[in-house]
């Protein structure tokens, strides 16, 4: 039981939570590129992105491990994202950390979510069992790479209103 759930529902619950936060954060991600106001989808990104990462650590555990970390990092990032949007209001530099971190906690997601696939779904299972053959590199690879370059873009594109 975790928070009054039988652990297979409160699994269901955090992979909801974990695809909001993914598809929101595509959301967010458009917007920067076309440098659009962020508006409700931002907000949903990082309440649901920081449930994930705070969700993950309450499933039972025996040591601390790399889901752990990355979970930790998350938050991190996430609270700077916060600092940047809310206290900086994106203004100057605050501008720049506020996409690198969003762009960094969606990539961390994502990143989780293929590890999961790997996991969970039979054929690419098959493919990469242990999660060191090349279609799991490949995999990650290309999204990482895809991450970099939307970065980068978002970072030349994204110009929020001065106050």
């Amino acid at each position: 039981m975790v928070l009054g759930m039988s652990l297979a529902n409160f699994t269901l619950l955090h992979v909801l939570i974990s695809l909001l936060g993914i598809a929101s954060g595509l959301i967010v991600l458009e917007r920067l590129l076309r440098n659009r106001e962020l508006g409700l989808a931002n907000l949903i990104f990082l309440v649901t992105t920081i449930l994930t990462s705070a969700t993950g650590f309450l499933f039972p555990f025996k040591e601390f491990g790399p889901p752990h970390a990355i979970g930790a990092l998350s938050l991190v990032i996430l609270a700077i994202a916060l600092v940047a949007l809310y206290y900086g209001n994106l203004i100057g530099a605050w501008r720049w950390i506020y996409v690198v971190t969003a762009v960094v906690a969606l990539y961390f997601n994502v990143f989780v979510g293929v590890v999961q696939a790997f996991e969970k779904i039979g054929q690419l299972r098959v493919l990469a069992p242990t999660q060191t053959e090349p279609p799991f590199a490949v995999a990650q690879g290309a999204v990482l790479l895809l991450f970099l370059i939307l970065g980068l873009v978002a970072l030349r594109r994204f110009r929020p209103p001065t106050a």
